[in-house]
């Protein structure tokens, strides 16, 4: 319990401070945007990284070598909240998440995301939701990277389980041909959803797979990459779960 009071007073101190720092990072992306994209990236990098401190967990990340210097499709298996703290703090290139509609209407950290080139999806608008995916591909074409939980939702079933992949999240590859990045993640709901509000000292596996590049697949494995790069993320959770116990 105490964490998490430790951990909402950071974030909620964070969150009042960037009310100036949005001005200076305004003011600098009117003389050098990617010297502003990037120090907004660090940034938030680094209060993730105090966040995660907080918490106490211990991280393997195997496979960070296989994500290559250039704009990719990360996709990963969506568990908990802390995916996205535990991944995006990794990430060396400016990152774009997809994240649920909802969270456009939060005050300030809506506001980050959009420095941060995030995207907002709205799952129950088909129309609304191409146009995110279309905004996406311009973003990868732009030289920014992208990450995605096909899931479409966090997956609340058995540690090991997996949601079926949504295939319009796969667009945004097969229209840039950019590499797709496997992140298969273990143990990260036992940070703090299964125990809420307690948050615990863990030990979760990250794993980035080798790209994939969609022009180099099979003619049917890339009609159905979605549940090609699915049963890939599924065989290393498996793989994975050895090394958390």
């Amino acid at each position: 319990m105490f964490r998490f009071i430790c951990i909402v007073i950071f974030l909620v101190t964070f969150l009042i401070l960037s009310i100036p720092i949005f001005f200076v990072e305004w003011v600098i992306g009117k003389f050098n945007r990617e010297k502003r994209d990037y120090s907004s990236l660090r940034l938030v990098q680094w209060a993730f990284k105090v966040i995660l401190k907080m918490t106490s967990v211990r991280a393997t990340v195997i496979g960070e070598e296989n994500v290559p210097d250039e704009p990719v499709l990360f996709i990963g298996n969506h568990r908990r909240f802390f995916d996205i703290m535990l991944t995006y703090s990794r990430c060396k290139r400016l990152t774009g998440y997809v994240a649920k509609k909802e969270m456009e209407h939060i005050p300030l950290l809506s506001t980050w995301m959009r420095y941060l080139y995030c995207l907002f999806l709205d799952r129950e608008n088909p129309k609304e939701g191409l146009k995110t995916i279309l905004q996406a591909i311009d973003y990868i074409k732009k030289g920014i990277s992208i990450c995605i939980f096909p899931e479409g939702t966090r997956n609340n079933g058995e540690e090991l389980s997996m949601l079926p992949f949504k295939d319009g999240a796969f667009k945004i590859a097969t229209k840039t041909n950019c590499a797709i990045v496997p992140v298969s993640m273990n143990n990260t709901c036992a940070i703090f959803e299964k125990q809420f509000p307690r948050i615990r000292k863990v030990h979760v596996v990250i794993e980035y797979g080798k790209p994939i590049y969609p022009d180099q697949l099979e003619k049917e494995d890339k009609k159905h990459i979605g549940n090609y790069v699915q049963n890939i993320i599924q065989e290393t959770i498996i793989k994975n779960a050895e090394i958390v116990s």
